[in-house]
Order: structure tokens, then C-alpha cells, then sequence
């Protein structure tokens, strides 16, 4: 017996959108930091880009559309342990925006997106060129640090994206459920039962 589903509007347009960008910009700031040109302002342009996304998701995570609201997603550890237990599990979840461990990666992404943003515009590689705007505002320890800390960001985000993609690829074939659409179409296939009525 197959099960009811319906099509339900899930994501809107602000956040596929950030979502979509955010891929973009992020993977162009990693490559022209990684691969130049030496003088990096199109990767600090790249960089502005990722803060303004941020920013931007941060401010419709307390007033956008219901399942891009952190009220909305953001569980106790309780639920986040119980959903957690129902991953290896071949039944499909048909969560209504962010299950509970999803929640925690969009969390910690922006944690360290935010992080590695602020190291950026902190960062003087002590070159006279490649000078981070607000490093002149703070100590040249202080500077340093952020310099030191640019890197393994960027490397902590890219492997991140890797565990997203997993995710995503495991969702797929273990549970037959197309994550990807969604963020496209806005529109997901759940069950009554998951879909609240306040939204």
C-alpha cells in the first residue's frame, strides 16, 4: 500500500535563493583564495558576498517564511538524539523544512561561515596588498590570529559541504527521498500528518 502524499509548499524563495548563492559564492571565494590571482579582490568581493548571504539568512531565520524560521527548526538535544535513531532506517523521513539534525549543520555552517568571514576581514598577511578592511582596527596579534584561523575555515566548510552532499546522496538511496528538488521547485511530496497547519 503506497503512501498519501501531497504536495507541499516548503521552501520559498528567499531561501532557495541564499541557499543557491550561497553554493556559488563560496565555491568562488575557496578557488580564487586557493588558486589567485595573487591580489584578492575579487576573492574579498567573493568573501562580501558570503557575509551578505549570511546576514541576509540570519535576519530571515527569525522573520521569514515559517520552515526558514529557527523557532521552527532548531530541537533540544532530545528530539535531535531520537531523530538521529531513525536515520539508518530504510523509511523515508518526510520532514516538514529541516529535520533535527539538519537543523544542527545549517546552524554550525552559519557559525562558521560568520567566523570565517569576520577572520577575512580581520586577516593583514603583512603584504600591503591583500589587507583585510577592518585589520586596521585591531592589533596586529589580533590580525595574525585571524590570518592563522582563514585556512582551516575554509577547509572545516568545504569538508561540511562534503557531509552535506553525503547526506544528501544517503537520503537518496537509502530512503528515497529527492532533498535536491525541493530546494529548487520549493515544493516537497509528505504526508498530512507532517504538514502543520499554520504555515
Amino acid at each position: 500500500m503506497s503512501e498519501q502524499l501531497e504536495k507541499t509548499y516548503v521552501w520559498d524563495p528567499v531561501v532557495r535563493v541564499l541557499h543557491w548563492a550561497l553554493v556559488i559564492a563560496f565555491f568562488t571565494a575557496f578557488g580564487l583564495g586557493k588558486f589567485g590571482p595573487d591580489i584578492m579582490t575579487l576573492h574579498f568581493y567573493a568573501g562580501y558576498t558570503v557575509a551578505a548571504i549570511v546576514v541576509l539568512r540570519v535576519l530571515w531565520g527569525f522573520f521569514g517564511f515559517y520552515t526558514a524560521r529557527f523557532s521552527s527548526f532548531v530541537k533540544g538535544p532530545g528530539k535531535v538524539i531520537a531523530y538521529a535513531r531513525t536515520l539508518p532506517s530504510k523509511q523515508p523521513s518526510r520532514s516538514y523544512g529541516h529535520n533535527p539534525v539538519g537543523a544542527l549543520f545549517v546552524v554550525g555552517v552559519l557559525i562558521v561561515l560568520a567566523m570565517q568571514v569576520t577572520s577575512g576581514l580581520l586577516s593583514d598577511p603583512e603584504d600591503y596588498v591583500n589587507v583585510g578592511p577592518l585589520a586596521q582596527y585591531v592589533s596586529s596579534d589580533i590580525s595574525r590570529k585571524a590570518l592563522s584561523l582563514h585556512e582551516p575555515l575554509s577547509f572545516l566548510l568545504l569538508a561540511m559541504v562534503i557531509a552535506h552532499i553525503a547526506a544528501i546522496l544517503w537520503y537518496k538511496r537509502r530512503k528515497g527521498e529527492n532533498l535536491v528538488a525541493p530546494m529548487i521547485t520549493g515544493y516537497a511530496e509528505l504526508p498530512p500528518e507532517k504538514i502543520p497547519h499554520h504555515s
